[in-house]
């Protein structure tokens, strides 16, 4: 078995382990990244593209921000659709000028993957068979194989930030995390299509048909959504069908300038909240999407895990620059309290948007005069926008 010595070794070359990688390597603590894919695989992932001014500036940080700041999209507000009626939230106004960021998560991906190149910093790329251990000792290491070799990296500490799917939370032992999950009962069939956007800001309908959202990449191209039962097949849905649908749930002038044209990439998500507690077994500290989802109806997910890695990062430089041990044990706590914040607004955010076969008519009410009073009130109004632009970091101390 060879063996290699780093500080912090990285599991998953995703958005999270790659940003915590370069803001590390720029403080002058060593990393390695272990990816079990490719990176064209990493870069083929189609995901969200709404990024809270938190992210914005964690990513100008890290020195990585060049091309979004030049090419992202600068939104100071979103429009509600409700049954036909439209309601812009100014976020700008509401939050004291904070805006957010249109600029996808593949990009992001793409960026941070240049500079760690750039930087030198190393990333194994399809590493098999990835197991942390030791993590409640104190000498925690990481094993992989690598064409056909198997490797010892020797490490101080361990980021999990492989995903929902990842070997990192599945690592831990099941009697030491607590579950929280919610399943729902539909899905999104998303489109990417090269047209312009409908709409010179984020669009979220709410139908009776069922939910939508107009979303964009660029000027010129757009990422739209439809709410879709669960079992859905992606195959059944035909690019007409998909367009048909969605103009139906929008209202009627903005369903006049949509602009349709061939999908480039169709797929169905489905929607589910999860949490485990706590993020963090000894050593092996989990991030992003190993800890925790959201429905993306809050364009959380991603933000969230630039949480996380800020809280981690700077938990880290005091640990080596100050010695500050003692705030590793802090980093789950610190974590889920945003976290929770977070699956809060994305479950109301879903449960007031959505509609649920399920609900009977008086919770379809119920529902509808919630949204209508936030809406309808500038308190309410400022609550969706705080939410919306992101809660404040946690500060480290």
């Amino acid at each position: 078995m060879k063996t290699l010595k780093t500080q912090i070794a990285i599991i998953g070359a995703g958005p999270s382990g790659l940003l915590l990688g370069q803001l590390l390597h720029n403080a002058g603590i060593d990393t390695l990244i272990l990816e079990r894919q490719t990176p064209d695989y990493v870069l083929g992932r189609i995901r969200a593209g709404v990024l809270e001014q938190g992210m914005v500036e964690l990513l100008r940080q890290a020195g990585v921000s060049q091309r979004m700041d030049a090419e992202g999209l600068v939104h100071g507000g979103f429009e509600l659709a409700l049954d036909g009626r439209q309601v812009h939230i100014d976020l700008q106004a509401l939050t004291g000028g904070k805006t957010v960021m249109i600029y996808g998560q593949t990009e992001v991906t793409r960026d941070l993957m240049a500079a760690r190149r750039e930087a030198g910093a190393p990333t194994i790329y399809q590493a098999s068979n990835v197991v942390p251990h030791g993590m409640k000792s104190d000498e925690a290491f990481v094993t992989f194989e690598k064409d056909g070799e198997t490797w010892r990296v020797d490490c101080d500490y361990i980021a999990g930030c492989d995903g929902f799917h990842g070997v990192a939370r599945q690592s831990i032992p099941a009697d030491c995390l607590k579950v929280f999950e919610r399943v729902y009962p539909f899905g999104w069939l998303g489109i990417l299509a090269d047209t312009p956007p409908v709409h010179d800001e984020l669009v979220y309908a709410r139908h009776e048909r069922g939910f939508a959202l107009c979303s964009m990449r660029s000027q010129t191209r757009t990422r739209y959504y439809v709410q879709v039962p669960a079992d859905d097949n992606v195959e059944d849905w035909s690019d007409e069908r998909f367009w048909d649908e969605l103009k139906s749930r929008l209202p009627s002038a903005l369903a006049e300038k949509l602009v349709t044209g061939p999908s480039i990439e169709k797929s169905i998500a489905p929607l589910r909240s999860f949490v485990v507690e706590p993020m963090q077994y000894g050593r092996m500290f989990l991030v992003g999407d190993a800890a925790h989802i959201v429905p993306p109806t809050g364009a959380k997910g991603l933000n969230l895990a630039a949480s996380d890695v800020s809280t981690l990062f700077n938990i880290l430089l005091k640990v080596y620059r100050d010695g500050r041990t003692d705030l590793l044990e802090k980093y789950s706590q610190i974590c889920l309290r945003r976290v929770w914040k977070a699956e809060r607004f994305s479950w109301w955010m879903t449960s007031m948007l959505h509609r649920f076969d399920d609900h009977d008519a008086f919770n379809q009410r119920i529902s509808a005069a919630e949204l209508d009073y936030f809406v309808d009130s500038e308190a309410g109004r400022k609550t969706i926008a705080e939410n919306y632009v992101g809660l404040a970091y946690e500060a480290i101390e």
